[in-house]
């Protein structure tokens, strides 16, 4: 009679060991894959200030009007130039519309795509005033309706996204008082970041989530005294950061004194002339920021500052154009960038430079206005002179915009660049 023993024999237990080896084996190669996957969302205070993380300012409307929303398609071709180049963080203005949102998705989808695609947002939340838009704006009040509906729109995908949405800024140029259409006053800024830091702080919003407000440097305390009020003060406390603009190539027809130098009139070379210019403005931008950072400190208040927005247009036919200060072409434009990248990542400051491509929406009725023109992308795709040494070292290749390839604007011809080159007169 034959006996079978209950016990398990060693092949089976060697079996069963091996099953279990597979199967922690395959539990610490999961768990090593979502670590890597959590450890490559930074937070906004790793991103801002760090030159591995360029910014820029991005939309990627194609048409004359809003209405023709880019498909998620074609952003993420932008998205995947945009990395290509070097950018890292993007910033949006507003969720009225459906393109911030979908920019997120896009970058989402990349991310599940590549595991190396890296991409995060600052989202603009739209403020506006009582009557913003008509001939009879109230500035001492906020369309309550409109505002809150865009905060809890800002609040919502950012919950949903929080890998990816790393600022709120709660409004773009809301405060600047030339914005005469839709202008607020700080406290309407201040009661909508007071918002979103409470928040914060209940655990509804991610608690490395930064929040700000991105503005002219003289809303931010940089200009005159009409801007300084006990408001001012307690939204420099209230926020995150302070997102600063700062534009000298408007104030080449504003503010000219720093542009007509009299001391270029003893340069004889072009490019010579042109680089002093620049230099001029960069240090302008730079004398505006020290403002910004005066202010602050006269309040008692350290915080970071960042620029929020600053570029310098390719084009224009009107006071920045041939017959005005001659300020707008691709050369002006190059050393600009170049000249504010310099000193940005230097000072562990970020710059979301404005912008990405060229957005025929801006001034639709003109095509040649200089805000159809900052971008460093023509709409079909073309990157501009401060781009070239990009296209001739293959960054773009295999990329495209709306299926035209990556190519030099001017079909990279330095004498058709140089046509368009104009000194401004020196006074």
């Amino acid at each position: 009679m034959r006996i079978v023993s209950s016990l398990p024999t060693i092949g089976r237990i060697t079996g069963l060991l091996r099953t279990l080896f597979t199967l922690l084996l395959g539990l610490m190669l999961f768990s090593c894959e979502t670590k890597s996957t959590t450890m490559q969302s930074k937070t906004a205070s790793e991103l801002l200030g760090n030159p591995n993380y360029q910014a820029i300012s991005y939309g990627g409307y194609r048409k004359e009007g809003r209405e023709f929303q880019p498909t998620l398609n074609q952003l993420k071709e932008d998205l995947r130039i945009l990395h290509a180049m070097g950018i890292r963080i993007v910033r949006t203005y507003n969720v009225q519309l459906p393109h911030a949102t979908n920019v997120v998705k896009a970058i989402a989808e990349l991310k599940k795509e590549d595991s190396n695609f890296e991409m995060y947002v600052m989202l603009g939340a739209w403020i506006d005033c009582e009557g913003a838009w008509t001939n009879s704006p109230n500035h001492e009040k906020e369309d309550y309706a409109s505002n809150k509906a865009e905060i809890e729109r800002a609040v919502e995908l950012t919950r949903a996204y929080p890998d990816i949405i790393k600022v709120i800024a709660v409004g773009n140029e809301a405060m600047v008082h030339w914005a005469a259409s839709y202008f607020v006053k700080p406290n309407v800024i201040l009661g909508w970041v007071n918002y979103l830091q409470t928040l914060k702080t209940n655990g509804d919003l991610p608690k490395d989530l930064w929040i700000t407000s991105s503005d002219n440097f003289a809303s931010w305390g940089g200009g005159g005294s009409e801007y300084h009020n006990e408001d001012l003060k307690q939204l420099a406390k209230a926020v995150d950061y302070v997102s600063m603009h700062t534009y000298p190539f408007h104030d080449t027809h504003y503010n000219p004194s720093f542009w007509n130098i009299e001391a270029v009139k003893t340069y004889k070379d072009t490019n010579d002339v042109n680089s002093l210019l620049m230099k001029s403005a960069v240090n302008y931008s730079k004398m505006q920021y020290k403002q910004v950072s005066d202010y602050l400190k006269s309040i008692g208040v350290v915080k970071p500052i960042h620029i929020g927005e600053t570029g310098w247009a390719s084009k224009s036919d009107g006071f920045y154009g041939p017959d005005g200060s001659k300020a707008a072409d691709e050369l002006k434009q190059s050393m600009y960038h170049q000249g504010m990248r310099e000193w940005t990542d230097t000072e562990g400051i970020s710059c979301f430079y404005f912008e990405a491509f060229d957005e025929p929406w801006k001034s639709s009725a003109n095509p040649n206005d200089s805000e159809n023109h900052f971008g460093l992308f023509t709409r079909d795709g073309k990157a501009k002179y401060t781009l070239w040494h990009l296209v001739d070292s293959g960054v773009f290749e295999g990329l495209s915009r709306d299926g035209k390839p990556i190519t030099k604007s001017y079909n990279g011809e330095s004498a058709l660049l140089n046509k368009d080159i104009h000194l401004p007169v020196l006074k």
